[in-house]
């Protein structure tokens, strides 16, 4: 058995990073388990020239591709969304696109202004301070004065447009639709020791120049230094629970597959959504035997994704679509409900443009626009770098059952149930992806694209991992309390994106982290009576 610390903290991805860092200046002892590892920037796909082979291999965004050491499998037969994530220092932030927005006010209120998921027990103006923190930690890039959401000063300026941003710029001009340079945790100068983004490309497979603000380079440098202790190659099996319902600990496998128990005085979840309610439910004992700070029944339950969709099409010039990070500029135009679309509640359009020539290629000839044969070449010539691409991020409602459960065959490689997915896309939603599209599609015809298709529902676009633990003031409708403690278990936390009650429209991990650096800030301001 190992020394008990006063803090432990499964998961060292965004918020597991955050709440380390933050709590590191109580001079506590706090652990990190993480099952991944440290990750080397040299190793990067970025760096080699298969980097676009290695996306659908060792860098796939799904790990029943990827396959890795790390990774456990997923079944997620059962939805139209396959789950993405990465387990390493620093998360899923190895891996993601770094855009960077926030919840808006609204997003926290959707029963009482449109009658539909629930309120959160705090609000904007809770977290604001708490966004902000989180920017500077991030080293977030943008520009000031965005009407979308209140006023914020991101702490570096934006990325440029490009010539794809440009143009799409102009499109939205024409329509008189929002737009504005998109937040992107992205350094844009140099910035806390950190090389600003030279537009190598590909984000998504892990930043060589490490411009990017993925939490290994941002949060855990800082959290380490202020003494926090941070193991690798620990897969957590199971938290451990006394004869009074407290939690004592956590039963992991070390790096030779040894199973150890590491005690606590407080643990901590950041596991993500959907390696929190696994955990959580495969905690069982005779006082939780459907698993740990259950007594609601809605671990695992109300799983939203955020179901994306593409437009594409092809401009009539050469663009930048492979050059630089992947989004430069959103539109919010329809984030706000109006009933008369048919739909409540909104989304956000994003230019994305981080495509490479290899994956360009092969998504032409996907879409029937390059012949086999005579000609292939000069259709292609004529196609490459003019690519456009619009992301559309939907929000998703909570619904009971869109799910995560234990499969009751599929084991990762330590016989830990893996998890399965029930999900299906609901009618709000639904409706509002045919209008999301058809703005997309007016866009690209104001751009003037040509061989313009549509993906609606991007399969492995479950990037977005949200509400299966979440917070509430009704233990009967929630998994923990306004500040992230469990309802059941009084020195039990969960800091990640479980614990969102609606989703919003827009990237989650902004809200996440500063979510994470609040229940720090509340634990910290509790300390003396934090069982309570």
């Amino acid at each position: 058995m190992k020394d008990k610390v006063d803090v432990l903290i499964i998961g060292a991805g965004a918020s597991g990073a955050a709440v380390a860092w933050s709590l590191a200046e109580t001079k506590m002892r706090i652990l990190c388990l993480e099952q991944g590892d440290w990750m080397k920037q040299s190793e990067y796909p970025a760096n080699r020239r298969d980097f676009e082979a290695r996306a659908f291999s060792d860098y796939a965004t799904s790990p029943n591709i990827r396959k890795g050491p790390a990774d456990y499998p997923i079944n997620d037969d059962n939805s139209p969304i396959k789950v993405v994530n990465f387990n390493a220092v620093g998360g899923s932030t190895i891996m993601y696109t770094a855009h960077y927005p926030r919840l808006h006010p609204s997003d926290f209120r959707t029963r009482t202004l449109d009658g539909v998921g629930d309120d959160w027990p705090i609000d904007y103006a809770t977290l604001e301070p708490f966004y902000t923190e989180n920017d500077r930690m991030m080293g977030v890039a943008g520009l000031a004065g965005d009407p979308a959401y209140p006023a914020h000063l991101p702490p570096m300026p934006p990325l440029p447009l490009g010539k794809t941003g440009a143009r799409f710029a102009r499109a939205l001009n024409q329509l008189g639709w929002h737009w504005w340079p998109s937040d992107s945790a992205v350094a844009t100068t140099e910035y806390d020791g950190r090389a600003p983004c030279i537009n190598l490309g590909q984000c998504t497979w892990g930043c060589a120049q490490g411009a990017k603000g993925s939490a290994d380079v941002t949060y855990w440098p800082h959290a380490i230094r202020a003494g926090v202790e941070l193991r690798t190659n620990c897969r957590v099996r199971e938290i451990t629970t006394g004869e009074d319902g407290m939690a004592t600990g956590a039963v992991y496998y070390d790096p030779d597959g040894v199973a150890q128990f590491q005690p606590a005085e407080v643990v901590i979840v950041a596991c993500n959504g959907v390696g929190t309610p696994r955990l959580l439910l495969h905690s069982t004992s005779g006082r939780f035997p459907n698993g740990l700070a259950n007594s609601s029944g809605l671990v695992g339950k109300n799983l939203m994704f955020h179901p994306w969709a593409n437009v594409t099409g092809y401009a009539d010039e050469k663009l930048d679509a492979h050059r630089g990070s992947p989004l430069c500029l959103w539109s919010q135009e329809f984030y706000e409900t109006d009933r008369d679309r048919g739909f409540v509640r909104g989304f956000i359009l994003s230019v994305n443009r981080s495509i490479g020539v290899g994956t360009e290629a092969v998504m032409a000839e996907a879409n029937g626009l390059v012949p086999w044969g005579e000609g292939h070449h000069d259709v292609f010539r004529d196609l490459i770098g003019r690519r456009m691409n619009l992301g559309i991020c939907t929000e998703d409602l909570p619904e009971e059952h869109n799910r995560v459960t234990l499969d009751p065959v599929l084991r990762d490689g330590h016989g830990i149930p893996a998890p399965k997915i029930d999900y299906t896309i609901g009618e709000n939603t639904s409706r509002m992806l045919d209008f999301a599209i058809e703005r997309g599609k007016d866009i690209l015809a104001a751009a003037g694209a040509r061989h313009v298709h549509e993906v609606r529902p991007v399969m492995y676009g479950g990037w977005h991992l949200m509400g299966t633990a979440r917070m509430g003031n009704d233990p009967e409708r929630s998994v923990v309390n306004a500040w992230g403690r469990s309802h059941d278990v009084k020195n039990l936390f969960v800091v990640d994106g479980s614990i969102f009650v609606t989703a919003g429209g827009v990237n989650p991990t902004s809200t996440i982290q500063a979510l994470a650096l609040y229940i720090a800030d509340s634990m910290k301001q509790r300390l003396a009576t934090l069982f309570d």
